[in-house]
């Protein structure tokens, strides 16, 4: 049975229209570090690749965290990745009909930032160490290996995002522990598989540089891994509800527009947790995104 209060369920277009300019700027970020960390002729220029990826890895915590909390993340929710929108319906903290404008949006969003990028800064991005920030598993990682390791990696962050949803206590860190949960997975799997756990961070890099050739697993496997945390999350939330004490799966309140937006998770800037059926007051919604900028070549 769905927590989402009936009201919610509906998504006004612009909330879609949110998403694509949120998508926007987190691929031009992604492509803009990348072009400016791996350009050999970059005054920035880290020529050690592990030492970019970790740096990446902190600027696109951060970077997801800040506009996770702009007026468009707050009005949108701030997913900026199927995966995440996904995950999120299959949760009951987000209306069906809002999936596919979402997703289209960041999909549309993902060209449009990385076409941008090259606008902005021309030949740097087409340069093979930059190559417009696609991502790409290590020679000797295989595609099952790869394949598990997004899906991993997303079904992590759902985790994380689903435990903060149902303790108040630690619900204000949600914005902050999304951006975490995101560099670290970039810093541990950047170098190897790719880390990057979002659809819209590599179609749009991928269908610019050329490199096609891995792109299925990218899109695939970090939807998979949202719905087996949205499982596992369930699962637990069940065994949470056996406890004596604890909170219940969160309520989505509605957009502070009125136009009939997503579901918040946020009352003065913390997630609001109620128990089934109660909606929260209209406030602005904090919730997930991910996407990152990662130049492993395959």
């Amino acid at each position: 049975m769905s927590t989402v209060p009936s009201r919610a369920r509906r998504v006004s277009p612009a909330r879609a229209v949110d998403e694509f300019v949120l998508a926007t700027a987190l691929l031009f970020l992604a492509v803009t570090a990348v072009r400016w960390l791996r350009d050999p002729g970059s005054v920035l220029c880290v020529a050690d690749l592990d030492v970019a990826i970790t740096v990446i890895g902190a600027f696109s915590g951060i970077v997801l965290t800040v506009l996770i909390l702009t007026p468009p993340g707050r009005r949108s929710g701030g997913h900026m990745n199927p995966a995440v929108t996904v995950s999120l319906w299959l949760m009951g903290a987000f209306p069906g009909r809002g999936v596919l404008p979402y997703v289209l949006a960041q999909l549309a969003g993902s060209a449009a930032g990385t076409g941008l990028a090259r606008l902005v800064w021309g030949r740097p991005v087409t340069l093979p160490s930059v190559d417009y920030a696609a991502i790409g598993p290590a020679p000797a990682w295989q595609p099952s290996a790869v394949f598990l390791a997004e899906a991993g990696g997303m079904a992590a962050i759902v985790l994380v995002v689903g435990f903060l949803m149902a303790h108040t206590r630690f619900s204000h860190l949600l914005p902050y522990a999304i951006g975490l949960s995101v560099a670290l997975v970039i810093t541990l799997l950047g170098t190897r598989s790719g880390g990057s756990v979002n659809p819209a961070r590599q179609l749009g890099p991928a269908v610019l540089a050329g490199r096609t050739e891995d792109l299925w697993i990218y899109l695939v496997a970090p939807v998979l891994g949202a719905a087996l945390g949205a499982w596992l999350d369930r699962l637990l939330g069940r065994l949470r509800r056996r406890l004596p004490a604890g909170a219940t799966r969160v309520a989505a309140s509605v957009d502070p527009s009125g136009e009939g937006g997503v579901p918040a998770f946020a009352v003065n800037g913390h997630a609001a947790l109620r128990a089934p059926g109660r909606a929260t007051a209209p406030t602005p919604p904090i919730s997930v995104q991910d996407g990152h900028s990662s130049d492993r070549k395959g």
